[in-house]
C-alpha cells in the first residue's frame, strides 16, 4: 500500500487535483506503532516508497518527529485521524478544483451529496470545515471533528470538505479514500455545470422532505 501511495498521488496531480508540490496522505497498518506520510514540498509526481516518511506513535500516543526528517505540514491533521485507528487506514488530503469550487459558491456538499445514489450508497459526506489556515492545528482539529472521529478512532464520515482549501478523505486503504474523492468530485462537477444555485438546492431538499 506504500507503493500505492506514489500511484495515487500520480494520478491526483494528473486529474489536476493537485500541484506539484500539493496533497499529502498517511497509511497506518493494523497494531502498526509507525505512521508513514508524504514528505512535505516534496514533487508527487516524482513519490516512491523510499521518498515516505516513517514515525513512530511513543507510548502515550504522540509521533516522535526526528530531526531533519520532513513529514507533511499537515501532520498534526493525520495524527488525530490516525492515533486511535484500530485498523489500517488511509487518510488522503487533496485539492480538487470542482469540489472546492463547489463550497466557494456556496453548496451544502451533504445535501447535493444525498440527491446523487451513486455516492450517497457508497460515501458518507460530512460537513464542511469552514475555511481555516492550512497547515493549523486548528485546520486539523476542525477535520477531526467534521468527520466525527471519536475515542475509540471510529468515524461517521468518509470524506469533509475543507472551505476555499480541499477534501479530506478516510479508508482502509489510499485508493478506496481516493474513490470517495472521485465520487463527490464527480457529482460537484455535474452539480455546477447544471447552472443550479445552492438556493434551489435547499429548496428542492425540502420540498422532497415535505412530500
Amino acid at each position: 500500500m506504500i507503493t500505492a501511495i506514489g500511484d495515487l498521488m500520480r494520478r491526483c496531480y494528473e486529474l489536476g487535483w493537485i500541484t506539484t508540490r500539493d496533497g499529502n496522505c498517511s497509511l497506518r497498518r493494523t497494531g502498526s506503532k509507525y505512521l508513514y506520510i508524504t514528505p512535505s514540498g516534496w514533487r508527487k509526481t516524482i513519490i516512491h516508497p523510499e521518498h515516505m516518511i516513517k514515525l513512530p506513535f511513543g507510548d502515550d500516543g504522540q509521533l516522535d518527529v526526528p530531526e531533519g526528517s520532513n513529514p507533511s505540514a499537515e501532520l498534526h491533521m493525520h495524527w488525530l485521524l490516525q492515533r486511535n485507528s484500530k485498523s489500517v487506514r488511509a487518510v488522503l488530503h487533496l485539492h480538487p478544483t470542482s469540489t472546492v469550487a463547489a463550497i466557494y459558491r456556496g453548496f451544502d456538499l451533504q445535501l447535493i451529496a444525498h440527491q446523487f445514489p451513486e455516492i450517497f450508497r457508497y460515501t458518507r459526506v460530512g460537513p464542511t470545515v469552514p475555511a481555516i489556515m492550512a497547515t493549523t492545528a486548528e485546520l486539523g482539529e476542525a477535520t477531526a471533528d467534521a468527520l466525527g472521529v471519536d475515542d475509540a478512532g471510529n468515524v461517521t464520515f468518509d470524506i469533509v470538505g475543507q472551505a476555499q482549501h480541499g477534501v479530506c478523505a478516510v479508508a482502509g486503504d489510499p485508493w478506496t479514500a481516493y474513490e470517495h474523492v472521485e465520487r463527490l468530485e464527480h457529482i460537484c462537477e455535474m452539480v455546477l455545470r447544471s447552472g443550479v444555485t445552492p438556493e434551489e438546492v435547499v429548496a428542492r431538499v425540502e420540498l422532497e422532505r415535505e412530500s
